[in-house]
């Protein structure tokens, strides 16, 4: 199936529309063609016309390769359905079904043990654990947030979170809500840095003392458990700051007796502030409405700027203009009396797009182009001014390019990722294995041959991880035709998931990632949830994952202090011990297999996915919002990105096809659904209602996804996305 036989009539009328310049036989969209070559390649000592020629080749010998991956996707999807359809109503096999897999190439052979031989990984990545955003960049304000959340107010983010009880009072500082905090932060500096036989909550002063800091209470001078975990300090007068470092992460005591909060404390702790997050990744893909050129233009000027280091954002707050921009590093003095610098900034990595969709910003032969390989070139040439810095503030200190590549199907399509980054590093002049690849373990085909994936990439691989909402879309599109699906509430405990998402940590352990790369875990999607969020989420450093993601620099302090709670690489070591999680029950779809749901419990769940894409799709073709707080049915925001709709169409496509319930049932879930979605937005003067008539673009983007949703390539949404936000920026005039 042609990609291009979803959109061919916009196709043709954005070319009309788009201005394009001839480079190396290639149409090059005006606008992409300046950013490159007046921003990106001067200074980086390369020429624009080799940069443009090597990229044409590139193209002409990868692309078909790009195609016949996608051909294989659909070849095996419909081996799989025959099988499925031919035993449909039978007793299910797993025997029979990974005889079948093997037989027709999508479970490979597992080769013999390896490591990874990835090299000059930065900490953050290789050994130190933690936090990780994800953010879209696009949208520059979040970009430059997620950036400075390295470092975070413990105070803020408990005083004003529901991590504590209650709430503040008055439109002033509240002393008992910060007297809250302060008790929490010193239960919590306790256990990461206790003092020998006593309590935070007792100190009345830290001071230092050559190159040592003690805590005093009363008279008493009390020395840390660790002496060795201080690390840094400032002073001036009676303000200083005493840096503190444990499980690898550093813990910074702020004294300023003149300060309010300080004021009110025995010791002047005006704040407690954590090293948060990490790592962020920089998103040109699930969470970003980026649909042509224009749109690709801005994301990479965005990520221009984020690795030149120039990218600033004018905003009002409180009436008064402010300029966002990224930090500068924290630099102390060490207790010997040398300099210690410390990254003021999250190490940043980037999301490009999978190998399905196509972009308009580069024409060969009239038509369009793999996005997924402009993101490539476009990305990595960016990331080169940050790898030519040899002072000051830098992304990456060991001169590694980060890029997360998300949605592959399979070994051959990782071994193809690799194959690509190599040709844009032989297109730029960068050492091999310079760029450093994440592969999202989103795809049943992935999971299921995860070791074979890591060892297509073992060069250069710094990250694998486990994300619901992708992979649970694929587990349903990939088995539609083996019947209907438990209800989306019991997925998470459904024994498919569990050997998931065991056996990426042990696939990643046993391939040697430990030290040189991250195993991360996905999202907390409920970003006003922090109290929950602490119960929940030391979950994923307990399941020996050394990054987890998260929706906010807010969350991301709070789950910091998981990663004190928790030494990840022991934890770890243990991991190694246990037996691998089951490929058999990673291959077992969670079927209803013959049990009958109330009409009740089918039309909460109906109602409950129907509200979940309207809320979302609303503001992805008409505002081009790709990540946003999203209320659900229960009006409580959630942090959605593209998953959301994949695994929500999904699911009711599935009930169509096996009768669970009609298309017009469904239709009238989305109208009921749409009412409250107005509802819920009515506060939005951006936002255009879908009732009375739903008649608009983003209602019929949602009856899209669902109703077309069984034959959509691996279920994933962007074909139809793209060309419904094309036809509403084309009646905006945008």
């Amino acid at each position: 199936m042609s990609l291009l036989s979803y959109s061919a009539t916009n196709h043709e009328r954005r070319v009309a529309m788009t201005d394009y310049v001839t480079r190396a036989g290639l149409n090059v969209a005006n606008e992409l063609a300046e950013l490159v070559e007046t921003q990106i390649l001067p200074d980086l000592g390369l020429e624009a016309d080799a940069v443009w020629s090597g990229y044409a080749k590139m193209l002409a010998d990868l692309a078909p390769e790009n195609r016949r991956l996608l051909d294989l996707r659909e070849t095996l999807q419909k081996q799989i359905d025959d099988w499925l359809s031919a035993r449909k109503g039978q007793t299910w096999d797993n025997n029979a079904y990974q005889a079948f897999l093997r037989d027709i190439g999508y479970l490979v052979p597992q080769g013999e043990d390896f490591e990874i031989t990835t090299a000059e990984a930065d900490d953050e990545i290789a050994r130190i654990a933690g936090p990780q955003l994800v953010v879209p960049v696009m949208n520059a304000r979040f970009a430059l947030n997620a950036a400075n959340a390295r470092w975070g107010s413990l105070y803020d983010a408990l005083y004003g979170t529901d991590a504590l009880p209650g709430a503040a009072e008055g439109s002033g500082y509240d002393p008992k809500r910060g007297a809250q905090a302060e008790a929490w932060a010193a239960d919590f500096l306790d256990k990461a840095v206790p003092l020998v036989g006593a309590s935070h909550k007792d100190v009345t002063a830290y001071q230092r003392e050559g190159d040592e800091l003690l805590a005093l209470i009363g008279a008493r001078d009390v020395p840390f458990a660790d002496p060795a975990g201080f690390v840094g300090y400032t002073e001036n007068g009676d303000k200083a700051s005493y840096m503190l470092r444990h499980n690898g992460l550093h813990i910074e005591l702020l004294i300023d007796p003149s300060h309010p909060v300080g004021a009110t404390h025995p010791a002047g702790l005006r704040d407690v502030v954590l090293e948060s997050a990490l790592t962020a990744i920089q998103d040109c893909e699930d969470s970003v409405a980026a649909v042509d050129a224009a749109d690709k233009t801005d994301i990479y000027a965005k990520w221009l700027g984020l690795m030149k280091g120039d990218l600033t954002e004018v905003f009002e707050k409180g009436g008064k203009p402010m300029t966002r921009r990224l930090a500068d590093d924290k630099v102390l003095t060490a207790p010997n009396g040398s300099t210690l610098t410390l990254q003021g900034r999250a190490l940043m990595l980037v999301r490009n797009v999978g190998h399905l969709m196509t972009t308009d910003a580069v024409l060969m032969d009239g038509e369009e182009t793999p996005e997924g390989m402009l993101d490539a070139l476009i990305t990595v040439a960016c990331a080169m001014h940050d790898l030519k810095k040899t002072e000051g503030p830098r992304n990456s200190r060991t001169g590694s390019v980060y890029v997360v590549k998300p949605k592959m199907h399979g070994p051959e399509e990782v071994a193809f990722a690799n194959t690509m980054y190599g040709r844009v590093e032989d297109i730029l002049g960068l050492p091999v294995n310079t760029v450093k690849l994440g592969v999202m373990d989103e795809e049943r085909r992935t999971s299921a041959n995860l070791k074979e994936c890591i060892r297509a990439v073992k060069d250069r691989l710094v990250f694998i991880n486990t994300g619901f909402l992708d992979r649970t879309g694929d587990e349903i599109h990939t088995s539609m035709k083996a019947g209907p699906f438990i209800p989306k509430g019991e997925m998470k405990d459904a024994g498919w998931l569990s050997a998931y998402e065991d056996g990426n940590v042990d696939t990643g352990l046993a391939t040697g990632m430990q030290g040189k790369g991250q195993i991360g875990k996905g999202m907390w999607a409920k970003p006003d949830a922090m109290a929950e969020m602490l119960d929940a989420k030391i979950g994923h450093p307990m399941a020996g994952a050394n990054t987890a993601w998260v929706p906010s620099p807010t969350a991301a302090t709070l789950h910091a202090t998981h990663y004190h709670m928790v030494d990840v690489f022991a934890r770890q070591d243990e991991l190694k011990g246990r037996e691998m999680a089951s490929r058999e029950a990673l291959l077992t779809p969670p079927l209803l297999a013959g049990r009958n749901l109330t009409e009740d419990e089918v039309r909460r769940d109906v109602d409950n996915n129907c509200q979940g894409i309207l809320g979302y799709v609303v503001r992805w073709i008409d505002q081009g919002v790709g990540c946003s707080k999203v209320p659900d049915i229960n009006d409580v925001g959630l942090m959605e990105d593209r998953a959301t709709l994949r695994i929500s169409s999904q699911y009711l496509a599935n009930w169509l096809m096996h009768g669970l319930v009609t298309e017009d049932q469904v239709m009238e879930s989305l109208k009921r659904m749409a009412l409250e979605v107005d509802r819920q937005n009515a506060g939005d003067v951006a936002y255009t209602p879908m009732a009375p008539g739903f008649d608009g673009v983003a209602f019929a983007a949602a009856c899209d996804l669902i109703f077309k949703g069984a034959v959509q390539p691996s279920g994933y949404t962007e074909p139809v996305l793209h060309a419904r936000r094309r036809e509403a920026k084309a009646q905006q005039g945008a």
